[in-house]
Formats: structure tokens, sequence, C-alpha cells
């Protein structure tokens, strides 16, 4: 089970505006945009681990020592050529949400709201630099690697969440998921990464690359790519 130490070097600004409603704004404080970032980058402490295990594809299942069998949803459908998947999980840790209602707690709203926006872009780019590691690695093996799917896309149920953290070792740093299935820390991320000896027959840059909002039926969201 490897455990991963992203590193938070730079956040890209395009996604911090996109997280936080500010897309079509040309306007707002650069400078607090900036501080936004260089808070974010300071004081998350980036984490992730993961477990690669087979996967049958004809039954839907990972091949976890408590088989894991997933919905006829996007999902399945999604993962259809996998013969292997990897369950991974990432956060950032507790500092940052701290921060954040330390803001809110002194009605620094606006603060508060964009260093909200740079977490989501922190964990997002850890996510990014784990999946890549594991691209690479099964690169090695033969392996192509599908786009990271996560709890809540496309129709599969987020109380799933418990048994993706499990089966991801989440535990093993420090993440944690609610009665309501919410992951804490906040700035977390789990998800499952399909592993196929060769390209399937569908378009290359959706299979490996995609977009996480393509799966999302929130139509009208403000941090929605275009």
């Amino acid at each position: 089970m490897p455990i991963y130490n992203p590193t938070i070097q730079t956040l890209e600004m395009s996604e911090l505006k996109r997280y936080s409603g500010l897309t079509k704004c040309t306007e707002f404080p650069q400078h607090l945009l900036d501080h936004a970032c260089t808070e974010a980058q300071i004081i998350s402490k980036p984490k992730a681990s993961w477990q690669i295990y087979d996967y049958d594809a004809s039954s839907a299942t990972i091949m976890s020592p408590e088989p894991l069998s997933l919905p006829p949803t996007v999902i399945s459908k999604h993962l259809a050529n996998s013969i292997k998947v990897a369950v991974i999980a990432v956060t950032i840790g507790p500092n940052l949400e701290e921060l954040v209602s330390d803001y809110f707690s002194k009605n620094e709203y606006t603060l508060g709201l964009l260093l909200d926006a740079a977490g989501t872009t922190a964990v997002e780019l850890a996510a990014d630099q784990a999946c890549e590691l594991i691209k690479q690695e099964a690169n090695k093996q033969g392996y192509t690697t599908l786009f990271r799917f996560s709890p809540g896309y496309g129709q599969w149920d987020i109380r799933v969440q418990p048994q993706i953290l499990s089966l991801a070792h989440g535990d093993e740093i420090n993440i944690t998921v609610t009665s309501t299935c919410m992951l804490l820390p906040r700035k977390s991320i789990t998800a499952v990464i399909g592993l196929t000896a060769t390209v399937p027959n569908l378009p290359l840059k959706e299979m490996i690359e995609g977009s996480k909002c393509d799966q999302c039926q929130q139509i009208n969201c403000l941090s929605r790519k275009d």
C-alpha cells in the first residue's frame, strides 16, 4: 500500500477562480486571490494512499478481500474494459479548513471563501499528482489508466464512501468518514482508477483525460468546466 506526499508548489489561478465562482469576473482584487493561494500552499499537508486490486468487469466487482460490487450505472460502464483498479484516497489535512472556519468566525467571509476554493484546488492538484504516479507505474506494466471516478459522480451513490475509503487505506493518512458519508478532513478525495490492458475503443481524450464535470448532473454549477 503506497503512501505518497504530493507537493503543492503552485496553484492554477484559473482553477481557484473556477472553484470560487469567479471565472467570468474580471475586476476581482488580484491580491486577495494571491493571498489565498499562498496560504493554501503553506498550510496544506497533502498525502495520498492507494491500493491496486483485480477487477472483474463481467460482474462489475472489485476483487478486494471483501469484494465490492459496483452498481450498473456510469461507474461500471466507465470500468467496462478494466482488468485492475486503483482505489485512491487523498487529503490536504485539516489545517486549511480550520483557518477557513476562523475567517468565518471573524466575519472575513471573502477570505474564507477564497481559501476554501484554494483548498479544493490544492486537493485536486494533489490527486492529479498521485494519479500521474499511478499512471507511470501502470504504464511500465503495460496498462493504460482511465480518469479517476469518485463516489457522487454519475449517479454513483455517495453511500459507498466508507467502503472506498477502506479499500484505499485512507485511515493511514487520517481520513475518516461521517455517518452521512462525508469525508473528514473536508478537503479529501476518494476515487477509483481503471487499468486496462489496451486503450478501449472509445475516444482517447474522454477515457484517459476525461472531465469529471461530464459525469455531474449539476449543469448550472458555478465551478463547472465548459
